[in-house]
């Protein structure tokens, strides 16, 4: 299938991202940088509404530990920094911490961590008239084909943080 869409790196964007991934994960390990703490912080068992405050301490349910909910495969997850404002319509703005998951399996509509001919970017990918490419989130800036490009997956893009304070 990867040849009707004209890309036939498909093999190694996963053999190769993971290759890379793998190297990076067993540096940082070894390092001694990386380290799972588990963080508990209280959840309000009903949604807020913008609307009549009222007083959140007769809903506290449970605890939430946002790892457990951000982080499915834990082992096969990174975070990345976004710079730029090329995915702004998808919701990523410039600074922000992606959350990317390696073991997903790249589809259509997802978002992606790519290398490119050897550099990182973050696009989404989508289907255009007989091929693969990447698409912004950002009219000023072009569709990349993937054909006969040097293309590495590096994992799907999972969650996006980003602060509200602070921003223009």
């Amino acid at each position: 299938m990867p040849r009707d869409f004209g890309l036939r790196t498909l093999y190694c964007i996963n053999f190769f991202g993971d290759f890379l991934l793998d190297r990076i994960t067993r540096a940082v390990v070894l390092g001694g940088v990386r380290e799972v703490v588990e963080r508990y912080l209280p959840l309000v068992n009903n949604p807020v509404r913008a609307g009549f405050p009222s007083p959140a301490d007769d809903y506290l349910e449970t605890k939430l530990d946002l790892t457990e909910h951000l982080i499915p495969h834990p082992s096969a997850t990174y975070y990345i920094r976004a710079a730029g404002d090329s995915m702004i319509e998808y919701g990523i703005f410039d600074g922000d911490l992606l959350v990317v998951d390696r073991s997903l399996e790249a589809k259509v509509g997802d978002i992606l961590i790519v290398a490119i001919d050897g550099e990182l970017t973050c696009k989404r990918l989508a289907y255009m008239p007989n091929s693969l490419c990447l698409v912004s989130g950002n009219p000023e800036y072009p569709t990349i084909p993937l054909e006969d490009k040097d293309v590495h997956v590096w994992g799907v893009v999972i969650h996006t943080i980003h602060s509200l304070r602070g921003r223009s």
